[in-house]
C-alpha cells in the first residue's frame, strides 16, 4: 500500500538545477534518508562555465551518496579525497563532525556530455553524528549485482533480501537500483519499517497504483510490495530504520539545533574552509533558513 506520492520539484542550487524529492512538507525522511535530489537528465555543452560547478561547501551530521546513471562528476574534499564517480559507482562521504567538498563537471567541460544521477543524504544516528569525516569510493564491480526475469540492478548501500553492499553505513538501511523491462516485476520485502520507491524513468505499477517518472511512492510498513514496469523503467528503492528527529538548515543536519548554529558560525568564521580546496571561492553562507524536524 502507498501512503503518499511525492512529486519532484525544481530547486536551483545557484548555477545548477536539481529535482528535489526529499525533504517534503508531509514527509521529511524515509528511514535515515533525509535528502534525495535528482541531477538531470541533462546534456552539457563543451566549455561549461565554472559557475555551473558545485563550489566547496560544508556538511555535518550526515553521509552523502552520489550515484550516476550517466556522465561523470569529480569530487574533492577537505580530507584529501579526489575521485571521479561514473555510472554504477558510489562516492560515499561521511561528514560527521564536519567536512567541506566540491563537485565539478570537468569531463563535460572538456568534452560535453550528459549528466544524470541521484545524490542522497543519510542522517547519521545520534552516536555517530560527531564521528571523524571520511570518504570511500566503490566501483561498479564492488556492488552486489543481480539479473533475473527482466529485472537487473545493484544494491548500492545497506542490505536487502540477503544481498549486502560493501558500502560503509552507520544504521540499518537499504538503497537499490532496479532496471526493469516492460512487464517485469520486482519485489520489495517488508524487512524495514520505512520504505520508498522512486521512479527515475518510465512508469511503474507500485502496489497496484500507477507511479510516473519523477515521483516517489512512500510505502506503508508491514507488507511486501510488488513493482511492475508498465514500460521499460528505472527504479530506486530506499529506506531503513528511523534515526530520530533531525534539524536541517542549509547543508547541516543534526539532532541538536545548537549544533547547527555552531556549524553556521564555524563556516562564517572560516574554521571549516581550506584555502587550497579546488583553488577557488567557497559557497557563501545563506541567510538563516529556519529548521525543520522529521514528521
Amino acid at each position: 500500500m502507498i501512503e503518499l506520492i511525492i512529486p519532484q520539484r525544481r530547486r536551483n542550487l545557484g548555477h545548477f538545477e536539481v529535482q528535489r524529492v526529499l525533504p517534503f512538507a508531509k514527509r521529511r525522511m524515509v528511514g535515515p534518508y533525509i535528502f534525495f535530489d535528482r541531477m538531470g537528465p541533462k546534456d552539457l555543452a563543451p566549455g561549461l562555465p565554472p559557475e555551473a560547478d558545485v563550489l566547496p561547501h560544508p556538511h555535518i551530521g550526515l553521509s552523502t551518496i552520489t550515484y550516476l546513471f550517466d556522465g561523470e562528476i569529480m569530487h574533492r574534499d577537505s580530507v584529501g579525497s579526489e575521485q571521479a564517480v561514473r555510472p554504477g559507482e558510489v562516492n560515499w562521504m561521511t561528514a560527521g563532525r564536519g567536512i567541506t567538498h566540491s563537485e565539478r563537471f570537468e569531463q563535460a567541460r572538456a568534452q560535453g556530455g550528459p549528466i544524470d544521477g541521484v545524490q542522497a543524504w543519510v542522517a547519521l544516528p545520534d552516536e555517530c553524528e560527531e564521528t571523524d569525516p571520511g570518504f570511500w569510493h566503490y566501483d561498479n564491480q564492488a556492488l552486489p549485482a543481480f539479473a533475473d526475469d527482466g529485472v537487473s540492478g545493484r544494491v548500492i548501500a545497506g542490505c536487502l533480501a540477503g544481498l549486502q553492499s560493501p558500502v560503509r553505513t552507520h544504521s540499518p538501511q537499504f538503497y537499490v537500483h532496479w532496471q526493469l523491462r516492460t512487464g517485469a516485476r520486482a519485489s520489495l520485502p517488508a524487512e524495514y519499517s520505512e520504505r520508498a520507491v522512486y521512479v527515475a524513468s518510465g512508469t511503474a505499477d507500485v502496489a497496484g497504483q500507477r507511479v510516473e517518472a519523477g515521483s516517489m511512492a512512500v510505502l506503508a510498513p508491514g507488507k511486501a510490495v510488488t513493482v511492475t514496469a508498465l514500460g521499460g523503467a528505472v527504479v530506486m528503492a530506499l529506506g531503513g530504520e528511523p534515526v530520530g528527529p533531525r534539524y536541517i538548515d542549509w547543508n547541516f543536519v543534526s539532532s541538536s539545533r545548537e549544533r547547527i548554529e555552531q556549524a553556521r558560525a564555524d563556516w562564517q568564521a572560516g574554521r571549516m574552509k581550506l584555502p587550497d580546496l579546488d583553488n577557488t571561492e567557497f559557497i557563501a553562507l545563506p541567510p538563516k533558513l529556519g529548521t525543520m524536524t522529521r514528521s
